[in-house]
Order: C-alpha cells, then structure tokens, then sequence
C-alpha cells in the first residue's frame, strides 16, 4: 500500500498529495513532527534508528518523530507516533511546544532529501528507559543522554546523531530544558 502525504507550499498551507517515496526522492516540502523525551534530571532520551531506515539509518533521532498524515494535525501525530514509537500514551496537555521551523537536508548515504516543516515538541517522562516499547522495523532501542555529555560530545560519539537533530539538541534543546521547572 503506497503511503501518501500532503504536500504544502511556503506558508504551510496543503497544495497537494503525493507518495513518501517520491516526496522524499524529490525533496517536496512536508509536515513532521519531533517529541524529545527528558527525565525529570534533565537528561535526554533518544531513539536509535533501524539499520534498514531509508533515511538516516542506525543513527540517533529524536525520541519520537514521524510524517503528519492527510487529516491530522500536528499534535495529534506527536500524540499517535509517541504512542506507537514508545507506548506512551500522552495529551495535548503534555506536549510542551519548541517551536515549528521549516528545513531542508539530504542523507548523503541515501541521497534522499526531507525539506519539512517541523513541529518540535518537548514531553516529560517520568519513566523508566526500558519501559518504553520499541517500534518493530523501525527502532534498535532508546539511550539516555545527560546534557552536560552532550554539550562536550566526542568527535566519534558525535558521527552516532543525525547532524542535524545534534545540531537542534546543542543550541534550541536545551535551552528549552533549562527553563523548565521540573
């Protein structure tokens, strides 16, 4: 079954549908979504990608991410791909917004491009790491980061991460997280 998607214009409004693959083969402008876990210490928990992903394989995303479907807003997708991606179920009330940006970038292993628009949003999990249920397909596991390893990351560590989720964590992330009172 072919998996479409809408596709939108510069101001984010919907101009058409198309299938993933040739949305991705094309860099056609989308709607994604990203939720990033934090532990009330303040550390962040990120989802390691299958080997077989085509984009970005076996590399560390963020906790949650996934294509806004025909139909569905963005919160409902940050709220039906935590579910499916962790088995957490949350609300609205408990994504806290990061912000929405627009971006383009190319996996030059796959050579295929996402230019999207991102909403990016933040979740306070007050679980424990291996309670959260893996995507068959789609996940190797989730691994637990303190800031602080982060913003002193080792060159070899640093090639694990997408580059830009990496990018995103080091600047906008974290100074989300510092504000919050946990």
């Amino acid at each position: 079954m072919k998996h479409f998607l809408n596709i939108v214009n510069d101001k984010d409004e919907i101009i058409g549908e198309e299938v993933r693959e040739i949305i991705h083969a094309n860099g056609l402008l989308h709607r994604e979504v990203h939720v990033y876990f934090i532990t009330p210490n303040k550390e962040i928990i990120f989802q390691h990608r299958a080997k077989d992903k085509d984009m970005f394989p076996d590399l560390l995303d963020a906790t949650v991410g996934g294509h806004v479907e025909i139909g569905l807003s963005y919160e409902e997708t940050a709220i039906k791909e935590t579910r499916e991606e962790t088995g957490v179920i949350i609300y609205d009330s408990n994504l806290i917004f990061i912000n929405k940006i627009k971006k383009s970038f190319k996996d030059e292993t796959t050579g295929k491009i996402n230019s999207v628009f991102n909403s990016r949003y933040l979740f306070i999990y007050r679980g424990d790491v291996n309670n959260l249920k893996i995507e068959a397909g789609k996940a190797l596991g989730f691994e637990v980061w303190p800031i602080d390893k982060l913003l002193n990351i080792s060159d070899s560590d640093r090639k694990r991460f997408i580059p830009y989720i990496l990018e995103f964590v080091a600047t906008e992330l974290i100074e989300s997280i510092k504000n919050l009172k946990l």
